[in-house]
């Protein structure tokens, strides 16, 4: 017998602002729906659309992101809203705060998932260094960036921030040091924040993704292949065997991790980086 998915009911009426979620093949939009299925109200936050020539200097919403917004509300009967914002802008972070400011008083959950990487494959001592850089930026700068904005709408109330981070921030991977280094620092970061904010009632935590089911993880396993003579079929039935579950993670694992993390089901945890690989992390 199929198991009902757990709703958390004291999500209900609370209203999260979830960055990356504009592709529905993501984490972000599984974050997204699973808060939603649970009455959170939800705005999407990601790149967008690139402006028109005449258009406004801001990015704008794109029609998937819209697409998603809308379909969010009417099949949970919540609010939502759709805000393009390029978390490596500040300018960029402000004009969203604002829009966010027109529609809702208050943020009650955080989710900083928004991520990626650039200049890869490359070794460490190989990698261009404004490549670098930019990983660095939108992966972990990003998080210091919106928490800092976000929170005079989080302040007053029992809150929580919930980051996205990665099991590789744990375990190096191969040419792909920049990102490793930066989800790294997501989980410190995390704990640094986790203690600063908790007399102000905010929880912080983050969960560690391992090999999850999304566009980027097809993308890794493409590369692989390619950089191995194999198929993406066979680099994927590789990495199985290394999980202990011996399966791929979907992204509605994800969604499942971060409500329980949002809830009043995890009041007493923050500070805590949560891996999410079906056994592969298993430290101390």
């Amino acid at each position: 017998m199929k198991e009902e998915p757990m709703i958390y009911n004291d999500l209900k009426g609370k209203t999260a602002l979830v960055t990356g979620a504009g592709k529905k093949t993501g984490i972000g939009y599984a974050i997204a729906e699973k808060l939603a299925s649970s009455g959170c109200n939800v705005i999407i936050a990601d790149l967008g659309a690139p402006p028109a020539p005449e258009g406004p200097p801001q990015p704008v919403v794109s029609e998937e992101m819209e697409a998603i917004a809308a379909e969010l509300a009417k099949t949970y009967s919540i609010r939502t809203l759709a805000v393009a914002v390029d978390v490596a802008d500040n300018a960029a972070i402000g004009v969203m705060v604002e829009t966010i400011k027109k529609n809702f008083d208050h943020i009650d959950i955080l989710c900083n998932n928004a991520g990626a990487s650039f200049g890869v494959p490359n070794t460490v001592l190989g990698y261009d260094e404004a490549a670098w850089m930019k990983t660095i930026d939108v992966n972990l700068f990003s998080v210091f960036r919106m928490s800092r904005a976000v929170f005079p709408l989080m302040a007053g109330k029992p809150a929580s921030i919930i980051n996205t981070a990665s099991r590789a921030g744990k375990v190096p991977p191969i040419f792909n040091s920049a990102y490793a280094v930066a989800k790294a620092g997501v989980i410190m970061l995390t704990k640094v924040m986790a203690k600063e904010l908790g007399g102000s009632g905010i929880r912080v935590n983050a969960i560690c993704p391992g090999q999850i089911a999304t566009d980027l993880e097809k993308w890794r396993f493409g590369l692989e292949a390619s950089f191995f003579g194999t198929t993406i079929e066979e680099r994927e039935k590789e990495m199985c065997k290394t999980i202990p579950l011996g399966y791929i993670g979907l992204p509605s694992d994800a969604g499942d991790l971060v409500a329980f993390l949002a809830s009043d089901a995890s009041r007493y945890i923050t500070g805590q980086a949560v891996n999410l690989d079906g056994g592969q992390c298993m430290e101390l």
